[in-house]
């Protein structure tokens, strides 16, 4: 018997961006690219910060991450706050069974008190996580029954750093470049050791689709495909410009969501969660950041797409306060004191590509305010700031970000937001600043 509610299985990957094949990238991935084209595909979709635990707090609670409190890593003493509710603990509520197959970063203590059921396997290797699910589902499928169950499988791939043992290797002379970066050795030589872990997390995908299927248990199950933000790659981890912000987001749901459709409306990650409630029989949370876009998804007259998203950063090996408002044409940046051009989180800096642009990036200092027309400048490369042709534009922005800071109390508006205890020794050990 099967339960009367789908099943949901989310696959949530580390650093990855929207570097698959079906989203343009230069990389092999047929399996992530084949659950596109039997499912639906989103172009526009964004994490709330490039960083690793202020994005997946906002996966988890569909709020931005000056409203969970964690304003940094969670490993580095950053907490989601009292009170906040998470995906797992909604789901449980509408009588879903709740497990965690490896990585989880929203907290650094007992991954059960986010509100899964069991922890069912330890570790972040892809291959190794997908065979530690492929088992569960395999003795799930005869089960049956009413309860319908939450996966959560987070992999490690693809963070850094890149060149590890057991994962392939391209030839860095052959490897497709990033747009946004110049053609260097140490750049070539990272994606060369990058594609390796990507091509490990495509099988992932792969398997857990094929045992979804013969298992009987894809006709009830939501399979959706994810990453917290983008490559960790100079200009892209740790920014606010489009490669860390731009996030793969791929679903399929037999019978329902399975024409390859792909939708380019503007959304934020922290409109996940309301989704997924939705879709599960609940109510959409109020009070949150985030709101449900199941009616883009059913293709509802009735859904009013978002006009503009926010993104943040604070806290990561360094203080790096940033906050920014992008819309369908537009990006403004507002950048809070002395920095760098561009900021390189530690793992980047000290990466073959980071060494490669490091002196460029560190030698400038930051403006103020940046302004990009992502229509004529979609690399962002051409602050647009101080143009007179642009100052109504620069004026709206700037004051939809004031706004959007006073109305969620966002902690900048009181000075510096400090740092926690392991914060302040991390930041000695980072980067310049």
């Amino acid at each position: 018997m099967r339960p009367s509610r789908p099943n949901i299985v989310m696959i949530i990957c580390h650093d990855l961006g929207q570097y698959c094949g079906c989203y343009g990238a230069g990389v092999s991935t047929p399996n992530i690219d084949a659950l596109a084209a039997d499912g639906v595909r989103f172009n526009n979709y964004h994490c709330s910060a490039a960083q690793c635990s202020p994005s997946r707090g906002s996966i988890m609670t569909g709020l931005y991450p000056h409203n969970t409190g964690l304003g940094g890593l969670a490993h580095i003493g950053w907490e989601i706050n009292p009170g906040v509710r998470t995906l797992p603990m909604y789901l449980r509520e509408l009588g879903y069974s709740t497990h965690l197959f490896g990585v989880q970063h929203e907290a650094s203590g007992d991954p059960l008190g986010l509100g899964y059921e069991r922890v069912e396997a330890e570790g972040s290797k892809a291959c190794e996580l997908s065979a530690a699910l492929v088992e569960w589902l395999r003795q799930r499928a005869p089960i049956g029954g009413d309860s319908p169950f939450f996966v959560n499988l987070g992999t490690g791939e693809a963070h850094r750093p890149y060149a590890q043992e057991d994962y392939r290797v391209d030839d860095p002379d052959g490897v497709a470049l990033l747009p946004w970066l110049p053609d260097r050795p140490g750049i070539r030589e990272d994606i060369a050791h990058l594609n390796g872990l990507v091509y490990a997390l495509d099988e992932t995908v792969g398997d857990v689709r094929v045992t979804l299927d013969d298992t009987g248990l894809a006709d009830n199950t939501l399979l959706l495909f994810t990453t917290d933000h983008g490559l960790a790659m100079p200009r892209a981890k740790g920014t606010c410009y489009d490669p860390g912000t731009k996030t793969a987001l791929v679903m399929r749901r037999p019978g329902r969501w399975d024409d390859g459709s792909v939708h380019d409306e503007l959304l934020t990650n922290c409109d996940l969660l309301p989704t997924l409630v939705e879709f599960a029989g609940g109510q959409a949370p109020t009070g949150i950041d985030g709101r449900s876009f199941l009616g883009l998804l059913d293709w509802a007259e009735s859904y009013v797409p978002r006009e503009d998203i926010f993104i943040e950063m604070t806290w990561h090996d360094r203080y790096n306060p940033m906050r920014c408002v992008r819309t369908n044409r537009f990006k403004y940046i507002r950048n809070f004191g002395d920095r760098p051009l561009v900021y390189l989180p530690l793992d980047v800096w000290n990466g073959p590509a980071g060494q490669a642009v490091c002196d460029e990036y560190y030698a400038v200092r930051r403006p103020a305010e940046e302004l990009y027309d992502l229509v004529a400048d979609p690399l962002e490369m051409n602050n647009l700031a101080s143009d007179p042709a642009y100052r109504s534009v620069l004026a709206k922005l700037r004051g939809r970000v004031d706004r959007w800071m006073h109305e969620t109390n966002d902690r900048l508006l009181k000075g510096d937001w400090p740092p926690t205890p392991k914060q302040a020794e991390r930041e000695r050990q980072g980067p310049p600043n």
